[in-house]
């Protein structure tokens, strides 16, 4: 049994996850939310989300203590946040990163903290990879909160441990997120918690809620996903690094941020396994989850 804590890939979907209470996959991260609360018991969490990209060769963290949500909903502004070229993460910012959902949604609250010696940390091991980082102020995108909220609901299972998110490189190339991950891996050492949040597949253009009927790239691609992330350690970022050539790779994923975080995490997992713990192919999305490494038996 591995006395690291275990690297976990989440599947967040969009905001309406929250309410979808009867759905498969928010069960499933309820389910993994508990494993993780009641089994690894970690001192801090350290989160990468599909919704944040920083530069092409420098990642950024953030350092400060206290995060308002994010509430940049809409795919098609997303870069609205990152592009606003500021430190601060301003009220300007955040109303042009979002639109077009009921109201309530920008009003969801979730409960936070930071930690600053647990971002410094982070931080001296990617300087130690040589991987430029630099801390910044910003808050918590809903590739992160929207999944916690199931996962780790604050009034029935809560963290209740600084969360630290480190962003993605703005690029689509898997080996720099690879080395990204295995930059971080010594946090595992140090019972924090890696979470990456995405979408196995990830294509919101084709997605119709009234033909729920899975699309065929998005089975075939679950499938090599799958075959990529629970290959042996020694063949699995080359496999991994594959995905993006497939033919159905740009059916599954028009851009690859979604798919990246997951190569994150096989890059911190270093020799531990991956295992697929969940999957649900609903039209143009697979809701697959992965797990690399063992969670401590209780």
């Amino acid at each position: 049994m591995s006395t690291k804590t275990p690297v976990y890939f989440l599947s967040h979907g969009g905001p309406n996850i929250m309410y979808d209470v009867n759905h498969a996959a928010y069960r499933k991260l309820q389910q993994i939310g508990e494993e993780i609360t009641t089994k690894v018991k970690p001192k801090a969490a350290v989160v990468v989300s599909a919704h944040w990209q920083a530069g092409k060769n420098k990642v950024q963290i953030n350092t400060s203590e206290t995060a308002e949500l994010i509430y940049e909903y809409d795919e098609h502004h997303k870069s609205g946040v990152r592009d606003c070229g500021i430190r601060e993460l301003t009220a300007r910012c955040v109303e042009q990163s979002f639109y077009g959902f009921p109201s309530h949604y920008y009003k969801e609250e979730y409960p936070n903290v930071g930690s600053k010696e647990v971002a410094e940390k982070a931080m001296s091991l990617l300087r130690g990879a040589g991987i430029e980082v630099e801390g910044v102020k910003r808050g918590l995108d809903h590739g992160i909160w929207a999944s916690f909220k199931c996962a780790f609901d604050p009034d029935k299972n809560p963290l209740n441990v600084p969360i630290v998110q480190v962003s993605l490189f703005d690029s689509d190339d898997p080996d720099q997120h690879f080395r990204l991950g295995q930059a971080l891996s010594g946090l595992r050492s140090d019972n924090i918690q890696l979470i990456v949040s995405g979408m196995a597949v990830h294509n919101l253009r084709d997605y119709s809620f009234s033909s729920p009927k899975p699309k065929p790239y998005a089975v075939s691609f679950d499938k090599a996903l799958k075959d990529a992330a629970t290959a042996p350690a020694v063949e699995r970022q080359r496999m991994l690094a594959d995905l993006l050539k497939r033919e159905d790779a740009r059916n599954a994923h028009p851009s690859f941020e979604h798919l990246l975080p997951i190569h994150v995490g096989a890059g911190a997992a270093g020799g531990d396994l991956g295992a697929r713990i969940f999957t649900l192919v609903e039209g143009s999305l697979s809701w697959a989850q992965y797990r690399f490494g063992d969670a401590p038996a209780n």
